[in-house]
């Protein structure tokens, strides 16, 4: 099976399933020397993990990450780092009428076309279960970028019709939903759990921005930070729209409205005034705040009855039994994060070998 590895220098492979006995990631390419906290990479899975407050999963994972290669004496040692994070309260039995049937919004029937074989259990591969690998992953793509003075953060900005009014940075992990405007938090938790009560979910959008990013990330025509960041992002189960910048908006703009003035800043470096461009020209970092936004759709697994067939073409209905999120948000943020991290690490390695 392709497609399970992400990055050219800063390189991962995940693998694993969300009802075997675990899943994981090596890294491939973080070069040696870098003391690794590793309490930081438990801490994003913490963030990630189900079963966290009453709008995630009900599923109860610990989540807790064992290190099997590429780390001594609590540095890393240039060679392959290997993480694994344990399965350990999967109920598989909750899939056992999706053996033959075809889940509504999932990917049981495209993996049953392409393979002719799937892992009925919790959805196998295709789980979001297996975004818990690129979080680790991206924890210790963060602690390069953190010497290199680049931080990450993102959040909920908008939950169906709800949307952040105002963005106060602290108030992130004060609530459950991530949600920087405390008021409208309170609402989106409000309108997640009448969801649940009415068997349905929500979707919504999530804002990831990156700052110190330097100029001179990112690489002409096929491999543009915005295509790369696309890329990551559109990975990510559940999304549905990827935006940099101000994104659809531009449509409605003129290039004189649209454009960013050059300027020079204080401190004698050149900046722009504005950033409808997403801090990104050319496909190349310009030194402004990376401004990312996904559209991620309303979770597929719901409790009402709904219409299939089975693999025979036969007409069927199915309800969907497990432990599910009724919206994805919360969790949405911390991979969101990890995937802006992975892509940026891997350009600023890139971008060292630029130039003499």
């Amino acid at each position: 099976m392709a497609g399970n590895t992400f990055g050219t220098l800063f390189r991962i492979t995940t693998w694993g399933e969300s009802h075997g006995p675990g899943l994981g990631v090596v890294i491939d390419g973080c070069p040696a020397g870098l003391e690794l906290d590793l309490a930081q990479v438990q801490a994003q899975l913490d963030r990630r993990r189900v079963g966290q407050s009453r709008v995630t999963s009900a599923r109860r994972e610990p989540d807790e990450v064992e290190v099997l290669s590429g780390l001594f004496e609590g540095r890393t040692t240039g060679t392959p780092i290997a993480l694994l994070i344990r399965n350990t309260n999967a109920k598989s039995g909750d899939y056992d009428n999706l053996i033959d049937t075809y889940r509504p919004g999932h990917a049981d029937y495209t993996y049953d076309a392409k393979f002719g074989f799937r892992d009925h259990r919790g959805g196998g591969r295709s789980s979001a279960r297996e975004t818990a690998a690129r979080v680790a992953a991206g924890a210790v793509a963060r602690q390069i970028l953190e010497r290199a003075g680049i931080s990450i953060v993102a959040y909920t900005t908008r939950l169906a019709h709800l949307s952040a009014q105002v963005i106060d940075e602290d108030e992130i992990e004060r609530n459950i939903m991530r949600c920087p405007d405390a008021a409208v938090a309170a609402e989106m938790v409000a309108l997640v759990e009448s969801a649940r009560r009415d068997l349905d979910s929500l979707g919504g959008v999530v804002e990831v921005r990156a700052r110190g990013v330097p100029p001179g990330l990112g690489e002409p025509v096929f491999d543009k930070l915005d295509a790369l960041i696309g890329h990551a992002m559109f990975s990510i189960p559940a999304v549905k729209a990827v935006e940099i910048g101000s994104g659809v908006d531009v449509a409605g703009l003129r290039g004189s409205q649209n454009n960013d003035p050059f300027e020079r800043r204080a401190d004698g470096t050149i900046g722009t005034a504005t950033n409808h461009a997403g801090g990104i020209l050319g496909g190349i970092s310009n030194g402004a705040e990376i401004v990312v936004r996904l559209t991620a759709k309303p979770p597929a697994s719901i409790a009402q009855e709904q219409q299939t067939v089975n693999r025979s073409g036969e007409p069927a209905t199915i309800v969907v039994k497990g432990r599910h999120d009724p919206t994805v948000l919360p969790r949405l943020v911390p991979v969101a994060e990890a995937m802006l991290a992975l892509v940026l690490v891997d350009c600023w390695l890139l971008s060292r070998t630029a130039k003499l």
